[in-house]
């Protein structure tokens, strides 16, 4: 079977969920072509296509346009059903015109399948596969159903009609898609992230029995709630705990100023540390040596960090929000916190810090077994055999 992954730019290292997804199908006897953004960042686990690049000066940009229109010739028959599959939606000609040039690439197509890994990245592509004859599938990730949406009403209407099947991370944001205008009757299949256990580093046992260690990874954006951590921290140093928060995560400039500012509002210098930016295997380093894993986003459609601080059989505190109470087993694997309550968290983490090596080692081996059970990488690979199998 020959399926196109549409991504934003090639994933990363760290990105295990599309790496791990594109391994298995190629394991599977697939023929996976990856279509891109132009980027520098080339990837090499599959073949790899570029869309075409827009330019700023607009006599190259006329130049290109005609290069690639020359190139579209053997594929008229898929340009032409674009174009009359658009007139139908009432697009401009201009505009079906612009958009075959930066579906190019796309429209010369010849499979079985086109999956966007994103939903933002099926918008302006939608009539794409119907164009190439190949079916077309979706998945749906937190910023794309909790975020976009709320910029742009009704930016999925056409996606939704078009699309043939979706895959979802997590049935949360499934039931949040058919809020959206998703059609229930639509095909689907709930594939969450895996983890390779292969990859984490040896837990190490915090030696010093008097500071608690606590890990947060989170970019600097307000859907990660970080007031909330910093509220948290303020009780536990009221409460005379001695503990040590980091923090692992870059994004946002304002937000990170005034994260710090707030830090330093608060007194909290000598019990917060910043990280940074750190890369996959520093972040999970680092969490390695940790007691705890708490995390206080106001929304998640699953949160990767959580499943891996459970593979490694560290505790999970969280508020219980959009995707995160599939990952964390409840007084099992981990805790789940009404949302928005700092003052539940904080008395959990304290109760957490008074447990006995008798009771830490059970939830270790609870979260531990639970991952081993249901999200492991040829879980995951067997999983998406059978999403492409309708």
């Amino acid at each position: 079977m020959k399926i196109a992954l549409v991504l934003a730019e090639p994933p990363g290292y760290s990105e295990t969920f599309f790496n791990s997804k594109i391994k298995g199908l190629l394991d599977n006897g697939h023929k996976v072509t990856l279509y891109t953004a132009n980027v520098s960042d080339n990837y090499d686990l599959c073949k790899h296509i570029k869309h075409p690049a827009i330019h700023q000066l607009k006599m190259v940009q006329v130049f290109v346009m005609i290069y690639y229109g020359f190139t579209l010739l053997p594929h008229i028959k898929s340009v032409k059903r674009f174009f009359q599959l658009e007139r139908k939606q009432g697009t401009p000609s201009k505009r079906i015109i612009e958009k075959i040039y930066l579906n190019a690439a796309l429209l010369k197509y010849k499979g079985d399948w086109i999956h966007y890994g994103f939903a933002t990245t099926a918008l302006n592509r939608e009539l794409v596969s119907e164009a190439v004859r190949a079916k077309m599938a979706v998945s749906l990730r937190g910023y794309d159903v909790n975020v976009y949406p709320l910029k742009h009403n009704n930016c999925y209407d056409l996606l939704w009609r078009k699309v043939h099947k979706v895959h979802t991370i997590s049935k949360y944001l499934l039931n949040k898609a058919y809020s959206l205008g998703l059609d229930k009757g639509k095909s689907y299949q709930v594939i969450n992230p895996a983890v390779n256990l292969e990859n984490l580093p040896k837990r190490f046992l915090n030696q010093d029995n008097n500071k608690l260690k606590i890990v947060t990874i989170a970019r600097f954006n307000w859907v990660k709630g970080l007031e909330y951590l910093t509220e948290v921290a303020v009780i536990l140093k009221t409460k005379g705990i001695d503990f040590e928060w980091t923090l692992i995560g870059t994004g946002n400039s304002s937000e990170k100023e005034r994260f710090l500012f707030d830090i330093n509002q608060k007194q909290l210098n000598d019990q917060l540390l910043h990280k940074g930016e750190c890369s996959h295997l520093e972040a999970l380093n680092i969490l390695s040596t940790s007691d705890l894993y708490v995390q206080t986003s106001i929304i998640e459609g699953f949160c990767n960090a959580i499943l891996e601080a459970q593979a490694m059989g560290i505790p999970c505190v969280a508020f219980n929000v959009g995707g995160i109470p599939e990952n964390i087993s409840d007084q099992k694997t981990g805790w789940l916190i009404k949302p928005y309550d700092v003052k539940a968290m904080a008395d959990k983490i304290y109760a957490i810090s008074l447990l006995t090596p008798n009771e830490k080692t059970e939830l270790s081996k609870n979260a531990i077994s639970r991952i081993l059970q249901n999200f492991s990488l040829e879980q995951q690979k067997q999983d998406f055999q059978k999403f492409y199998s309708i």
